[in-house]
């Protein structure tokens, strides 16, 4: 059930575990996954923390689904009680669990290489590998998505990507996407922030100007960081335009002329990607 991506769509992230909840342990999905897709001239839209609660991750999903979103689903598709991301996800595509056969053959090969390294016969029917199937079971018609780690796969289902919750797996997996099946939109969100140093300024003196380029470049936002002890500015305003290069560089000669109309004292200049 793949859904190729052929109209403009976000990106946003998920990220599934009563332990991120709690603080046993901390996230290393959201900041991975920023700086994957900035890498890639691709940005992250929204993120959403959820606990093991399978009511909840059905409605996060089918809300994540019907916005056309690409979505990056991270934890909750092992085969233990707490993982119920698998059968939300069943549930929120109104889809039938299935053992997907092609994963079944990877859990089954990960099987072997376990006994192999422990000196074992492998026995595919001793219970705790018939519960290790489990994991292969994904809503009917999901693609797949190559666990380089150990061989157990994530899913795909239209335009949700859902990987293991371990950052070791988790972030080679949507890596693979990225430069896979999404390779296509790289680029596509590339922004620039280009800013000025505004010395001794009033933000609510700046407004004005502010709504007036927002208005006059839609394709641009401005922002305003005002500090109030810096070392060498003192009380100063970073005043600067965000948006696509060619749109930034468009609008900036009215951020200008507008601070010099309003005899504004001006520092550096500083240009980032974004």
């Amino acid at each position: 059930m793949t859904d190729p991506v052929t109209a403009p769509s976000r990106f946003g992230l998920l990220v599934i575990g009563d332990e991120i909840l709690s603080g046993k342990r901390q996230d290393k999905h959201l900041p991975k996954v920023i700086e994957l897709l900035r890498a890639r001239g691709l940005a992250l839209s929204w993120a959403r923390y959820l606990g093991d609660d399978r009511a909840q991750i059905r409605a996060a999903i089918a809300e994540a689904h019907a916005s056309g979103d690409i979505v990056f689903s991270c934890g909750g598709i092992g085969a233990t009680p707490d993982d119920h991301t698998r059968q939300a996800a069943a549930e929120a595509f109104d889809l039938p669990l299935q053992l997907h056969p092609q994963a079944a053959e990877r859990i089954r090969l990960r099987m072997q290489e376990l006994a192999a390294e422990q000196g074992l016969p492998c026995e595919p029917e001793r219970p705790d590998n018939v519960q290790r199937l489990q994991m292969g079971c994904f809503p009917a018609g999901a693609a797949l998505i190559e666990n380089p780690y150990n061989r157990i796969p994530g899913f795909q289902v239209g335009r949700l990507y859902f990987v293991p919750g371990f950052p070791v797996m988790a972030h080679p997996m949507i890596e693979a996407v990225l430069d896979g099946p999404l390779a296509g939109l790289h680029g596509r969100d590339r922004q620039v922030e280009r800013s000025v140093i505004v010395i001794g300024a009033m933000e609510s003196a700046l407004t004005p100007l502010m709504e007036a380029l927002e208005a006059a470049h839609p394709a641009v936002r401005v922002f305003s960081l005002p500090s109030v002890d810096h070392p060498q500015w003192g009380r100063h305003i970073e005043l600067g335009l965000k948006g696509p290069p060619d749109a930034v560089t468009c609008a900036w000669p009215g951020l200008i002329e507008g601070l010099q109309h309003q005899a504004c004292t001006m520092g550096p200049e500083m240009v980032r990607d974004s």
